[in-house]
């Protein structure tokens, strides 16, 4: 068996079989598949797929390529995961959330992928916070505090390690065998008891139509509970900005408003009591979702959850008076610029993709595997679609390293962003549960 014939069966529409995932997750690990090796097959994937039963083997022989952990902890262990999204930030509200509820959440979370934010890429816009921390030390953490958000180590799901990066910069992120064995060979290597998903729709999102978004549901889901952790999946909304920030420090920021009540984003806010609810009802911890969203709710209103969160960073090597003090903590661009409405009328559509790449090319993602992320860049004040507004107010506010990043910056908003003269209809926060 070598890469070359693997890759050839996939392209030939010939599946992955149980022998052939094992092998090639094998050699990711190990570095005996190439880099171009990886890409074809991450291409071949892409654009034949596997099928279910190579689905559910490229996943377990990811799993399996590094250790899977066993944890010692005083409570269920819970994680959540997005498909990712434009200013999606619930994990930092949402993980405190949980272990204020009793849940211990060992969130090992990752890095932007595409024209999406990545959770580490955020944290690690808090000055001195560590993202790459040892198995044992985030059993400590847990157990102490409740949660900890980090990387996965070098043996958690090393092949996956490897795939990733190179799905990142080859245009293989959009398909949905790579996706489910990707998060679930991480999430099941990590010895999770219950999982709830967050799976985007939109604009803005890997799966663009309800049916793609329904289908990638369904394969988590389906992959997840066959393999022992209690799953469910949340389709939620993003044709816009799930925040009205886009960039690493500019969505901590946010998150640190609306958790202390300074500026409470509503959606935000929402989609994460929803996904709490869920995985509290998952993880035994509530009646039903309802129960565990009234949880999740009273956990982020009465500072509970901040305060964990804050125990958290200092932990982790973050400033001890974060909450106190975020403001001054956190990173700001040397260039700000506000883009204003061109005409009276309603937010009507907004790209969101492009807006996320826009926000790449300011430097707050990557284009090559390596580049170095700037955490102070990327857009504030994003008016959210169906708000009205009157020419030559604010709609968007960009955060620039430079007036020339400002300048081509301002030009992709100006294309992504519509403004109507009749109020358009909004598309529900919260569209649909599978599990």
């Amino acid at each position: 068996m070598d890469a070359r014939s693997i890759i050839a069966g996939i392209r030939d529409r010939k599946g992955l079989p149980r022998e052939a995932a094992v092998w090639f997750a094998n050699g990711l690990a190990s570095g005996d598949v190439t880099d171009a090796q990886a890409g074809a097959f991450a291409m071949a994937v892409f654009l034949n797929g596997v099928g279910e039963d190579g689905r559910v083997a490229l996943t377990r022989a990811m799993r399996d390529s590094g250790r899977v952990l066993e944890w010692n902890l005083p409570g269920p262990v819970v994680d959540k995961h997005s498909t990712g999204g434009i200013g999606d930030c619930t994990s930092l509200l949402l993980a405190p959330a949980l272990a204020a509820c009793g849940a211990c959440v060992p969130m090992i979370s990752g890095r932007g992928l595409g024209h999406t934010g990545g959770t580490l890429d955020k944290l690690e816009a808090i000055p001195g916070y560590r993202t790459d921390v040892p198995v044992d030390e985030v059993n400590r953490l847990v157990s102490e505090i409740g949660c900890a958000i980090v990387g996965a180590t070098a043996d958690i799901a090393p092949a996956d390690r490897r795939l990733y990066a190179i799905r990142d910069i080859s245009g293989t992120v959009e398909s949905i065998d790579l996706i489910t064995a990707s998060i679930l060979s991480k999430k099941l290597a990590a010895g999770l008891e219950a999982l709830v998903l967050d799976v985007k729709v939109g604009s803005g999102a890997f799966m663009k139509t309800m049916d793609e978004a329904e289908a990638l549901a369904r394969s988590l889901v389906q992959t997840a509970n066959g393999a022992g952790c209690r799953t469910a999946a949340l389709i939620t909304d993003m044709s816009q900005p799930l925040a009205s920030s886009a960039g690493n420090a500019l969505e901590v920021l946010e998150v640190m408003e609306t958790m202390t009540g300074v500026a409470i984003n509503q959606a935000l806010w929402d989609v994460t009591v929803a996904l709490g609810g869920e995985a509290l009802a998952l993880a035994g911890l509530a009646e039903d979702a309802g129960d565990g969203a009234d949880q999740i709710e009273e956990a982020l209103e009465s500072g509970r959850a901040v305060e964990t969160l804050g125990r958290m960073i200092a932990a982790l090597g973050g400033p001890v008076d974060f909450v106190e003090r975020y403001p001054d903590r956190l990173p700001a661009a040397r260039v700000v610029r506000d883009i204003e409405a061109p005409s009276d009328g309603f937010v009507g559509a907004i790209d969101a993709e492009a807006l996320g790449q826009t926000v790449v090319r300011l430097g707050g993602g990557r284009l090559r595997d390596g580049d170095r992320i700037n955490p102070s860049v990327g857009l504030s004040e994003i008016m959210p679609v169906g708000e009205p507004v009157e020419a030559g107010e604010t709609i968007v506010r960009i955060h620039a390293a430079s007036e020339g990043d400002a300048e081509r910056a301002a030009a992709a908003i100006a294309a992504a962003i519509r403004i109507d003269e009749e109020e358009p209809e909004e598309p529900p926060l919260i569209q649909k549960r599978i599990g």
